[in-house]
């Protein structure tokens, strides 16, 4: 996991001490790095509103699906 933090007017990267090593990586070492931010359901969906319980609401999506503890 690598952690984002203010540093002056950017924001840098910490990465984690068996990360650095694990890689060889040194100060000064160009690197190429590809930027993926941690998703939150909530922005796609948004937030869901109901009185249905979790249990149920999985009730529901699974309805129709054979699943392979059905054919025991």
């Amino acid at each position: 996991m690598v952690f984002a933090k203010k540093w002056g007017n950017s924001i840098g990267i910490i990465l984690p001490k068996d990360t650095v090593k694990s890689q060889g990586i040194k100060e000064g070492d160009d690197m190429v790095v590809s930027v993926f931010k941690r998703g939150n359901l909530e922005d796609v969906f948004g937030k869901l509103k109901t009185e249905m319980t979790g249990q149920e609401f999985k009730n529901l999506a699974r309805k129709g699906w054979k699943s392979s503890s059905d054919e025991a």
